[in-house]
């Protein structure tokens, strides 16, 4: 096998920016669909499954688009870009039409949209650092994509805080500056997908691999096929991942649905209908300490990649889901708002270790030739958890929490311990 060329840090900057758009638009769907929802009438039992829309595109969308990606080679294009453009230009259309939802259900019918574009841009930049870097550099290509995954929902959370101050009054059925939001988001979205496509030349297959390509062409249900014997042969070190992130992911889900309700509750003690402005002021003051917990992703990022050459990556990925549900604790307790920036700059280092560091555990395990399919299983660990979720918490938040959202931030915190338990009895062929 060819050794893969060593890339400069600017040419894995730039490979990634893309990155950067489509993890804004994901802050808005974290920080702005819930408030939106409410805005619009929904009640906080039918949040949950509203929010289906996002694990059910993932769980559809990714291992799809792994697989078809593994097997696409365009002479222009090339093998991931084609999806990371398809993707962006889906998602940029449902952000400039969101704010014009006038009832709760063109929302939702929206936010599925807005999911399917996402997940089609996002899971080619998984394998696409496997198909580029090697091995030495892989750790810098994956929290080069936490980098700008804090960085991209920093700035859609900003937007929430910074947006609602300078643009007031009422479009239609939502808040004026929900519009200037998402235009921004949609703008970012095609935007930085174009520019890491310009500044990106993917490896062309070699002759043999091309002719692998052309002889599995057959037809429309052959992805799916492979995406089940993929599953029937995955590595045994992606089924413990799959254990760890069925509570991980549960869990952040919890915390994004509730978050700003549980802000309004226990600043404010305010709900959307007892109070609008002061929930409103919530939603704001929630949108800064998302953005904050963003930040602290970005800055922490690349001092995981050395965390993880003095310390094995399973380890690493432990510690900072404690650091997250230690923050998790706190959060719904905590009466001063300024007190909940400490509280939430847990959850921004268990954030970094999230969107980067269990690639690493896993990527040295899978096959070079199927990288997008794993790829897009890993995604399937991320989404059926969220699945599960949606189904199921609505229920548990009303019969055994009490409907208070601030319950369910310490529930997450529970689930975040026993994730990064099962962290620790990973088992890997590599150094993780």
């Amino acid at each position: 096998m060819l050794k893969k060329p060593k890339l400069s840090f600017w040419q894995i900057l730039n490979m990634n920016v893309g990155f950067f758009g489509i993890q804004y638009s994901f802050g808005l769907q974290q920080s702005a669909v819930t408030p939106i929802y409410d805005f619009l009438g929904a009640s906080p039992d039918q949040i949950p499954i509203l929010h289906l829309a996002g694990p059910v595109t993932g769980l559809i969308v990714q291992p799809l688009v792994g697989a078809l990606s593994d097997k696409t080679w365009h002479p222009k294009l090339g093998r991931r870009k084609p999806f990371f453009l398809i993707g962006a230009i889906l998602c940029s259309i449902a952000l400039l039409a969101f704010p014009f939802s006038s009832s709760l259900w063109m929302a939702a019918g929206l936010l599925w949209i807005l999911d399917a574009g996402n997940n089609t841009a996002m899971e080619p930049y998984r394998a696409l650092i496997a198909d580029k870097l090697s091995e030495e550099q892989q750790p810098l290509g994956f929290q080069m994509q936490s980098f700008f995954t804090g960085f991209g929902q920093t700035l859609a959370n900003l937007s929430l805080f910074i947006f609602p101050l300078i643009i007031v009054g009422t479009t239609g059925s939502l808040p004026s500056w929900v519009y200037a939001s998402f235009f921004l988001g949609s703008i970012c979205s095609i935007g930085s997908i174009l520019w890491s496509m310009s500044k990106t030349k993917e490896d062309p297959p070699t002759k043999e691999e091309l002719e692998l390509i052309r002889s599995n062409d057959k037809g429309i249900f052959h992805p799916l096929l492979e995406i089940i014997e993929a599953i029937k042969d995955m590595p045994k070190v992606m089924w413990q991942l799959a254990l760890v992130y069925l509570f991980q992911w549960y869990a952040l889900f919890c915390y994004w649905q509730n978050s700003s309700k549980s802000v309004a509750l226990s600043v404010w003690n305010a709900t959307p209908s007892s109070n609008p402005d002061a929930y409103a002021e919530a939603v704001g003051w929630t949108g800064l300490i998302n953005g904050w917990y963003n930040i602290i992703t970005f800055l922490v990022a690349f001092g995981l990649v050395y965390l993880t050459k003095k310390i094995k990556p399973k380890h690493v990925h432990a510690i900072c889901l404690l650091v997250a549900a230690v923050g998790f604790f706190a959060f719904p307790i905590i009466e001063n708002k300024n007190l909940l920036f400490v509280a939430i700059t847990g959850f921004g280092i268990g954030w970094a270790s999230m969107m980067g560091i269990p690639y690493l555990i896993v990527v040295s395990d899978i096959p070079k030739e199927r990288y997008g399919v794993y790829m897009g299983i890993i995604n399937m660990m991320i989404v059926i958890p969220m699945i599960i979720q949606t189904l199921s918490f609505g229920y548990i938040l009303k019969h055994f929490l009490g409907n208070d959202p601030r319950n369910a931030i310490t529930f997450a915190a529970v689930l975040l311990v026993i994730s990064a338990a099962l962290t620790l009895i990973i088992k890997t062929k590599n150094k993780a």
